[in-house]
């Protein structure tokens, strides 16, 4: 092929590559390569400590010099006069660079290297946490002097110093590559700890000269007042407030003088080369060497990001970052490096329970049981519920796709019905039509690549920090690689759309579906910024919280055929995409079939061994709660749904109460087990094998990593099912990947596109507002529990409302406000926020912020806000 210069394509990219030697090797590489990399691609590895293949080349630590000479004007090869780092250094042509493997000269400098960074560097190896694992162990061994010439007394500070509840730090033995501040920097954002001094005082820390011991000075005590204006400022450094709605455990200041806090501090321990940041739930637990490492996929999120699971005599004690570079990259999020200790909690489900009926026909306690009575009163009481109304399946939206196709079977075959749906969580019939349109069924189509690559992206209904982990920072990647702009729908500029340099397009709650079809060329401000970067190479990407805004995921279809566009749907839950293509929706079946369609219903009944299949669409979430709480429904089947997710957590609790037979399948006791007449313990995914299907339609394998006895969602189904004598064949992964194998891509007809109309804003009387509110990545979920450390690391729960707002009110940053329903109420800190006026927002499910159980209320609703009334303190001290 001929380009536009006359040059062929192969000519091209001859022309684009570097040809030099290294260690009498001749090597031809891109443009650009450094030397280092090059090294690594002829299988020579150069010791180093600062570098870091997706972090920018600084040449810091001086452990990678290698001896290097050029070609002059005249084409003479000339040494250069001292060894240069290799990690900065771009080939270039004719270049010759000499390792430590053929060069004394580069040799001797690694030793001298080596040995100046091991005067002050402890001998702890044994109590270190990085012992076994550690570089500079490993590069002291390979390219240091077997003996020490220094014999003074080593450099030693107070240790640790905790950056946060979860990072701990001891300066002693930082070795200043600079990795940690580069990745806070340059990937997540977050303002962190920096070099302190020169020379031999030289170390890592935090603007806080109490911190560093600088003549006994106090630690940087950080006020936190406001200009007359509301703007929040930090007394002590004299700048506006990143936002006072910091971490709720302690925290040192970062270099902004603020207390750090960060979403992605773990990876910082991870690349640490040395044993300088250690996690404080870790610490001094286990040796490296004594652990055995499973890989795994994180079940927090749609992301799937790649993990290594590390555990001893069955007990997980840690979980770091695989590399995984079409996903993931190197990094996690810390809700999935940290958050596992929830699957062996003490109320951990061991042994099925069996609720007995008393003489006088009332429900008796729960008592444990064996299996088989546990499954044969499940399979009778279900048996009795299909004849008196029916059953509806509630599995919840953390499935794997092979408990995901066993809950849509069990469903179809077993019980019946088409009463199915994961979605515990808001959720609409406009939703179900966009899923089944645009989703199920469908290749993989956005991926993370692309989110990276587009010039464009346009989110609504999606705050990527909160509810993205990984999307946010492949976004902040795209932005400060490539330029890309960020535009948000959104009520208010989040702390992550800031650190991507995004544009706020302002929507209030519900109006997101009338902001989206404003999205026009020659549209003012905002709307014509955003209309005119969207294009063919731009990504819309919608969340699940869209599902709640009438209209919104219609709008959003028509925008990207409008503008070419590619539209992505990125849901929170690890399940949410595996049960659409699996069929756990009341009108699909797998593979993005429909349920009406009876070729469709066919084509599953060839694969499932059945002639008949229920051919009307069942109830949605919402409507299978409603008829339990009414006994329409005769029993239900639910596994793994917490009643304050769905939207409305007393109706759920008093449906569960009331239907005629509930079966819960969990991993813990919950609001549910308790209600529940049979109680199957499933496993958790650290005990079983299975796979998540992220975002983007990749499948995630991942491998049982503990030994157990612990049974996944799919065999106990299969178990059920065998004791209601209709064979299920789910009880092994190879069985459901059979089946699923089978399933070929559908050709059939697919949903229509959705056209709902948007509805009215409604009218606001004196005192009322909207409600705006999403979950924070880090809240009270109970995938959370039992990890305080991370705990400390959440943000505190605050309320958010605009300048003019808050002066009607006659309240500031720091006040307390009430947001009250008839249900309930919450009072919360208040923040003055840049907002639409009539708008306050909460967090949805955070401590002291429990928005649907107390408010019985969701985003879009109207709730009514003032300042909070409190009591006045009395003498004994018991007054508020």
């Amino acid at each position: 092929m001929t380009t536009t210069t006359g040059k062929t394509s192969s000519e091209v990219a001859r022309a684009d590559l570097v040809t030099f030697t290294i260690d009498d090797v001749e090597v031809s590489v891109p443009k650009g390569t450094l030397v280092i990399r090059a090294a690594e691609e002829i299988g020579i590895q150069i010791p180093r400590f600062c570098d870091h293949p997706l972090l920018q080349p600084v040449g810091a630590c001086r452990q990678c010099l290698v001896e290097v000479a050029t070609p002059d004007r005249e084409g003479n090869v000339r040494p250069m006069p001292k060894p240069q780092a290799s990690c900065t250094l771009e080939a270039s042509p004719g270049m010759v660079v000499r390792t430590q493997r053929t060069s004394a000269v580069a040799d001797k400098a690694q030793h001298g290297v080596m040995e100046l960074l091991l005067i002050n560097h402890p001998l702890d190896c044994p109590t270190c946490d990085k012992g076994g694992e550690c570089p500079l162990q490993n590069q002291a061994m390979s390219n240091g002097r077997a003996t020490s010439r220094f014999h003074d007394t080593k450099r030693t500070f107070p240790k640790p110093v905790a950056i946060s509840t979860e990072i701990l730090l001891d300066r002693e033995r930082c070795v200043l590559c600079q990795r940690c501040t580069r990745f806070s920097e340059e990937i997540a954002g977050d303002p962190f700890i920096d070099l302190q001094m020169r020379g031999i005082k030289q170390q890592v820390g935090v603007f806080d000269p109490g911190v560093l011991g600088f003549g006994g000075a106090e630690p940087v005590q950080v006020y936190r007042g406001a200009q007359p204006d509301g703007t929040p400022v930090d007394a002590a450094m004299g700048l506006p407030a990143q936002d006072p709605a910091g971490p709720a455990g302690q925290a040192t200041v970062d270099t902004s003088g603020r207390p750090f806090a960060s979403y992605f501090s773990g990876n910082t321990i991870q690349i640490c080369p040395v044993g300088a940041l250690t996690n404080a739930a870790y610490r001094f637990r286990s040796r490296p060497f004594d652990l055995v490492s499973t890989p795994g996929v994180s079940e927090h999120d749609s992301n799937g990001a790649a993990l290594r699971v590390d555990h001893r005599r069955g007990v997980v004690l840690r979980r770091l970052a695989l590399e995984d570079a079409a996903v993931n990259e190197e990094w996690i999020s810390d809700k999935d490096r940290f958050a596992f200790t929830w699957q062996g909690m003490p109320d951990r489900l061991t042994v099925p329970h069996v609720r007995d009926t008393l003489p006088d026909g009332t429900r008796g306690e729960l008592r444990p049981a064996s299996w088989s009575e546990a499954l044969d009163a499940a399979a009778t009481g279900l048996a009795a519920a299909r004849a008196a109304g029916g059953v509806g399946v509630l599995p919840g939206g953390r499935l794997t796709v092979e408990d995901a196709y066993a809950y849509a079977k069990f469903a179809r075959v077993v019980l019946g019905t088409n009463d199915v749906d994961h979605r515990a969580r808001t959720h609409s019939a406009e939703e179900e039509a966009f899923l089944a349109h645009h989703v199920a069924g469908t290749p993989m189509g956005v991926t993370f690549a692309d989110l990276e690559k587009a010039p464009a992206t346009l989110l609504v209904g999606f705050e990527p920090e909160d509810e993205g982990g990984i999307v946010f920072l492949r976004l902040r990647k795209a932005v400060q690689r490539h330029k890309a702009r960020v535009f948000s729908v959104a009520p208010f500029a989040g702390r992550g759309l800031s650190r991507l340099d995004g544009t706020l397009v302002p929507a209030a709650p519900g109006t997101e579906a009338e902001v989206l079809d404003a999205l026009a060329p020659g549209a003012d401000g905002v709307l014509g910024q955003a209309a005119a970067a969207l294009g063919p190479d731009a990504v819309v990407v919608v969340g699940e919280r869209l599902a709640g805004v009438p209209g919104g995921l219609s709008a959003a279809l028509r925008l990207a055929e409008r503008t070419g566009a590619r539209l992505v749907w990125i849901p929170r839950r690890a399940g949410e995409r595996g049960g659409v293509e699996m069929g756990t929706l009341p009108g699909l079946l797998p593979g993005g079939r429909l349920v009406e369609d009876a070729r469709a219903r066919i084509d599953m009944g060839a694969v499932w061994g059945v002639d008949q299949l229920p051919s009307t669409p069942g109830r949605d979430a919402s409507a299978i709660v409603a008829a339990a709480a009414d006994g329409t429904l005769g029993g239900l089947v639910v596994g793994g749904v917490d009643p304050a997710d769905l939207p409305d957590p007393a109706l759920a609790l008093r449906a569960f109460a009331q239907v005629g037979f509930l079966v819960s399948l969990e991993v813990r006791s919950s609001a549910v087990s308790e209600l529940a007449d049979v109680v199957l313990p499933v496993a958790p995914p650290v005990e079983k094998a299975g796979t998540f299907l992220n975002w983007e339609g990749r499948p995630r394998p991942f491998p049982q990593a503990l030994t157990s006895t612990a049974m996944a969602d799919h065999r106990v189904l299969a178990a059920l099912a065998d004791a209601m004598d209709v064979p299920l064949g789910t009880r092994t992964v190879a069985q459901v990947h059979r089946e699923i194998d089978q399933l070929a891509a559908w050709d059939g007809a697919r949903g229509a596109a959705p056209e709902v109309a948007y509805a009215e804003p409604p009218a606001l009387g004196a005192g009322e507002a909207v409600l705006a509110t999403w979950h924070l990545l880090l809240d009270a979920g109970r995938c959370q529990d039992g990890e305080r450390f991370l705990a400390g690391t959440a943000q505190r729960p605050v309320a958010r409302l605009s300048p003019a707002h808050a002066a009607e009110l006659g309240v500031g940053t720091g006040d307390v406000v009430t947001v009250r329903t008839d249900r309930g109420q919450v009072s919360l800190p208040l923040v003055v926020t840049p907002m639409p006026d009539g708008v306050v927002w909460l967090p949805l499910h955070s401590t002291g912020s429990m928005v649907r159980s107390t408010l019985g209320a969701d985003a879009g609703a109207v709730v009514r806000v003032e300042a909070a009334r409190l009591a006045p303190a009395t003498t004994d001290g018991k007054g508020l």
